[in-house]
This record gives structure tokens, sequence and C-alpha cells, in this order.
């Protein structure tokens, strides 16, 4: 039993000197794997705050490029209009007659004229509301102008009333030294008294006179401080207009020459146009927003209005036998092809 007891101690000492040395490298192991992971996550961390502060500061550029880069005042008008093919559509119709025509070819001069105003809006759309501004700028101008007038020919007259009331003033006073020395001869009481009643009176002239002087020189100022009020406003209005009538200037300037092009065409495409057509074109064109009074069926619809339009009614449209009208806006309907043909 003794043996037996003596051969376990060993083996158990054993076994408490080899726990150390297997736990003691688990720890390094981990320790040295923990600060990977913890380098590879903070690694990853930085790559995405990297990541981030590019997406930003590139976020920003764009921002700031887009703020920085200013819009063109003017749009280029060979996009918008395309005045050679304007041209070429109307030699199609240049020889049609206007008495003498088929109905296909009056719808096809009808729609080849609403492009060619069509293209004029565009044009005076480029403009804005810059006429308008000007207009009003303008009449602004002429208003203040002459309130400026009507205040400097009331302080004239204020002036002048001032002026009337000094001469007053001293005529009154003139008068009471003429009576004052006529007391000085009078016979009786009565003269006396009639005399002193004319001072008194004279003196109440005087104050009045001077009251009315108050009065007038204090409207005076109040009425110069209003000119320079205004003669400000004029200054800061005739500066806005000078920048506006520039801006509009060199709008006008620069689509001119397109503008009285345009023009010509519509006036000559004009006289291809039936009369009583051409008068109830400008009728609905007046009336309508866009300024559209020929449209293209669009998806089986109105171009203008946007209604459904009967399939029996687009076969007709599609014929060009008769000038048919939208039952809902009263634009005159025509087949997309119609210049096409």
């Amino acid at each position: 039993m003794a043996k037996n007891s003596n051969s376990k101690k060993p083996a158990k000492a054993a076994v408490k000197a080899k726990k150390p040395v297997k736990t003691a490298p688990k720890k390094a192991v981990n320790a040295a794997h923990s600060k990977k992971e913890a380098s590879k996550s903070s690694n990853k961390v930085t790559s995405k705050i990297t990541d981030k502060k590019v997406a930003v500061t590139g976020s920003v550029k764009t921002k700031l490029k887009a703020k920085l880069k200013v819009a063109p005042p003017l749009k280029k008008i060979e996009k918008i209009i395309d005045i050679t093919t304007l041209e070429s559509k109307f030699k199609e119709i240049a020889h049609f007659n206007s008495t003498e025509s088929t109905v296909e070819e009056k719808l096809k001069a009808l729609f080849i004229l609403q492009q060619i105003d069509s293209n004029i809006d565009k044009i005076r759309t480029i403009r804005g509301e810059l006429p308008i501004e000007v207009t009003d700028l303008e009449d602004e101008v002429a208003g203040l102008s002459t309130r400026l007038k009507n205040i400097n020919d009331e302080i004239a007259q204020l002036q002048e009333s001032i002026g009337k009331k000094k001469t007053a003033i001293k005529e009154s006073k003139d008068q009471i030294k003429k009576y004052e020395a006529q007391q000085s001869k009078v016979k009786n009481n009565r003269e006396y008294e009639s005399l002193t009643k004319e001072i008194e009176f004279q003196m109440l002239e005087i104050q009045l006179s001077e009251k009315r002087t108050k009065e007038y020189t204090a409207e005076i100022t109040a009425k110069t401080a209003l000119i320079e009020s205004s003669e400000e406003a004029v200054k800061q209005k005739k500066n806005e207009l000078k920048h506006k009538k520039a801006e509009l200037d060199s709008i006008v300037e620069e689509t001119k020459k397109e503008e009285d092009a345009l023009l010509k065409l519509s006036a000559k495409a004009s006289t291809i146009v039936d009369e009583r057509l051409r008068m109830a074109y400008k009728k609905v064109r007046d009336n309508a927003r866009n300024g559209l009074a020929v449209v293209a069926i669009q998806r089986d619809a109105c171009g203008g209005c946007f209604n459904k339009i009967p399939p029996q009614r687009q076969l007709d449209i599609r014929q060009h036998k008769k000038v048919i009208v939208c039952e809902h806006c009263g634009r005159i309907l025509v087949d997309p092809t119609i210049s096409e043909n």
C-alpha cells in the first residue's frame, strides 16, 4: 500500500508541473490573436472613415462646383429653333393656294404655321418677364418723377404764400404806426377807441400771418424731406431700370435675327392659309395658355388638353377630309404624320 501511494505522488506532481506549461502559450497566442483582430478592426474603421471622408469631401466639392457654375443667361437659339427645317417645310406649302387648296393642304399649312409661331413663342419665353419688368420700372420712374414735380410745385406755392404773409405783416405794422400817429391827434374818445380797435385788429392779423408762416415753413420742411427720399427712390429705380434694359437689350440683340426671320416666315405662311381658318386659328391661339391652336394626336388623345379622342374620330382625322376640332378645348386636330406627307 505504501509503494502504491508513493508511486502515484510523482504523477500528480508531473501533472501539476505540466499545467502552467500548457496554459502559458495559449494566453500568449490569444493575446497576439486579439491584437491582430484589434489592428484589423481599427484598419477597417479607419478605412471606412477615410472612405466616408472622401465621399463627403467629394460631394461637397461637387456641390461647390455646382454652385460656382453660373448658368448662361441665354440658351443657344440653335438648340431651340431650327429655322432651316421650318424654311424647308414652308417650301413644301409655298405653292398652295388659299382658295383652291384641298383640306389636307389647308391642315398642313396650318400645322406648319403653328410650328413657326410656337418657335416665335419660344424666343419670347427666353426673354421671360424682363419686358414687363422694364415697363413696370419705367412706369414707376415716371410716377415718381411726376410726384417730385408736384411736390416742388407745392413747395413753390407755399413759399409764395409765405411771401404774401410777410408782406401782409409788413403792411399791418405800417397800419399800426399810422393809427398810433393818428391817436395823438384825436379830438374825442370815440375816435380814440375806433383807432384802438383798428390797432388791435392789425395785431391779430400779424399774429395770424405769423402762425400761417410757421405752418407753411413746417410743411416745406416735411416736403423737402419727402423730396430727398423720393429722389433716392428715383435714383435706385433708374439704376435698376438701366440694368434690366441692358439685360433685355442683350437678349433681344441675340434673338433679333432669328425672330425677324420667323416673323417673316409666319407672315408668308398665314397668307397661304384660308382667311376663315386663319381667323379661327388666331382666336384659339389667343385664348390658349400655351399658344397652341393646331395640335397633333398623341397617344390617342388631344395634344393640347390631353383628353381621349374616340377611335372613329381619330380615323376621320387621319383621312384629312375635313377640319376637326377638339370637343373639349376647341383646338384644331391633325394627324402627326401630316407634315411628312
